[in-house]
């Protein structure tokens, strides 16, 4: 006895949308294309679009439950309580909450990232969506690099991105520019701020084996790993040899054609589809450019939960993709990237996380239900 979704047009692997019935037993898709047998509960989505749960492998909006104005914190269980429906509400069943953890104090210091890790933790038997913990790792944080080694070997972190926001900061004092961005994030006064910053320059030597050492860890427990803000296809080449496949908003497209030569997984923001362009003050890289190029294989939230599912339908409508293809682009591809064999498709066998779909018509999608593991953990008054 299962449950028997009908009359949806089903995104089945290889053939696109198809008008068809799926079987669900407990958190697997049991079939598809079948009948209702005795017992099982019947939903009707006639009219909707079944398409596979959303995969987001960068994801930080979460900061604004945690902190919605400067100073202002909350509760980390109540943050994480109203992040998880803003998830399950735009399709998002599998979220990888990505945290920065950086030589700075203040937001991206130890306390407030030992708290998140903590917070989510205590908060994860209670959330709908499966969330996942995403580590960005400040290339200059060498103090740290026993603690998120003890971490990866405990099964605390779920994805290990390297961040190197170093060089800008450098190029900034160099030239004497003011750091106000900065001092105010940390609460550090100028002269202390660059006096850290010169302090950890002088140890520059040390970052390479460092990121080696945490390299090797990751990869002897099978956690996925990324480089953030590739510049250069010398730059991919080399963290691509450590193991990281997946490739976070390369800079250039000189760096994003290495990583489709490499066959890593490029990451570009969903917002940046939503919007017609990044959000840069430079003008950034236009990420339809690169899915229509083949240059960009998954589309992450970044900093905007509600522009995963509509991305996938802007790609289709502006002809840069298939709606098949795109939305690939927010399931399959990324939860291939993430390891994640067991979802990311309609097909037997698979965990059951899927969303029902009103498309668009002249508007944006709307998320009629969401299902993860087999569950309707959102269903609006249709059903």
């Amino acid at each position: 006895m299962g449950a028997l979704v009908q009359g949806a047009r089903v995104l089945v692997p290889g053939a696109g949308l198809v008008e068809t019935n799926v079987l669900i037993e407990g958190d697997k898709i049991a079939a598809v294309g079948v009948d209702a047998g005795p017992g099982d509960r019947l939903v009707d989505a006639r009219g909707l679009l079944l398409l596979p749960g959303i995969v987001d492998l960068h994801g930080d909006a979460f900061e604004r439950q945690i902190m919605p104005r400067p100073g202002v914190h909350f509760p980390m269980q109540v943050a994480f309580a109203d992040t998880d429906r803003q998830l399950i509400s735009n399709g998002i069943t599998t979220a990888y909450h990505a945290v920065t953890y950086s030589w700075e104090p203040g937001l991206r210091g130890r306390d407030t990232v030992v708290a998140i890790v903590d917070g989510l933790e205590e908060a994860r038997p209670r959330l709908l969506a499966d969330s996942r913990f995403h580590l960005r790792f400040e290339l200059y944080n060498l103090d740290v690099a026993d603690e998120v080694a003890d971490w990866m070997q405990r099964g605390r972190v779920d994805l290990l991105a390297f961040n190197e926001h170093m060089a800008p900061i450098l190029r900034k004092a160099d030239r004497g520019d003011p750091m106000g961005t900065y001092t105010g994030r940390t609460g550090l006064s100028e002269e202390d701020f660059l006096a850290l910053v010169r302090g950890l320059e002088a140890r520059t030597d040390e970052v390479a084996p460092t990121v080696s050492r945490l390299a090797e860890i990751a990869r002897a427990n099978n956690i996925p790993m990324a480089s953030h803000d590739d510049r250069t296809p010398d730059e991919r080449r080399r963290f691509n040899a450590l193991g990281c496949g997946i490739a976070e908003f390369p800079l250039t497209l000189d760096a994003a054609e290495e990583s489709r030569k490499l066959g890593s997984t490029a990451i570009f923001g969903a917002p940046n589809v939503l919007r017609g362009g990044s959000h840069m003050k430079d003008g950034g890289i236009r990420a339809a450019d690169e899915v229509r190029a083949g240059r960009c294989s998954a589309l992450v939230s970044d900093y905007y939960y509600p522009a995963l599912p509509q991305a996938p339908f802007i790609l289709a409508e502006a002809g840069d993709a298939s709606l098949a293809e795109a939305w690939d682009l927010v399931s399959r591809n990324p939860a291939r990237a993430a390891g994640l064999d067991d979802r990311g498709e309609i097909a037997v066998g698979k965990r059951a996380d899927f969303l029902l779909v009103a498309p668009p018509d002249g508007g944006r999608a709307t998320v009629k239900a969401t299902f993860c593991a087999g569950k309707p953990v959102m269903v609006s008054d249709w059903i």
